[in-house]
């Protein structure tokens, strides 16, 4: 099943929100931008990490200092997931804040 476009933009909004409501209720000193749908972090050590999306291709990507990550979006879990890796949005941006800045966070139903 495609997404219609509507509904892509919906559930990227829904994910970037979840992101953005984790790191404003950590202690984490970060500055959050979100503009033009997509999502900058950007860290105290200066690394960041950027959640944009794309959507001719119904994705959201995430780039990150370990790589680039592009999800597709399950339905039957409701997650988006990593079209490589099978890894899910929320335990990707558990593992790469760990790794960005040595402090993981918690993204449960990502």
């Amino acid at each position: 099943m495609t997404l219609s476009e509507a509904r892509f933009h919906d559930l990227v909004d829904a994910a970037q929100e979840a992101v953005e409501d984790v790191f404003d209720s950590s202690d984490l000193d970060v500055d959050l931008e979100n503009s033009a749908g997509v999502l900058t972090v950007r860290f105290e050590n200066g690394s960041q990490v950027i959640l944009s999306r794309q959507p001719a291709l119904r994705q959201l990507w995430v780039a990150a200092r370990s790589g680039g990550f592009h999800f597709d979006y399950d339905p039957d879990s409701g997650r988006w997931i990593c079209d490589t890796s099978e890894e899910p949005l929320g335990e990707l941006m558990e593992r790469v804040t760990r790794e960005q800045i040595g402090e993981g966070l918690e993204f449960e139903d990502l």
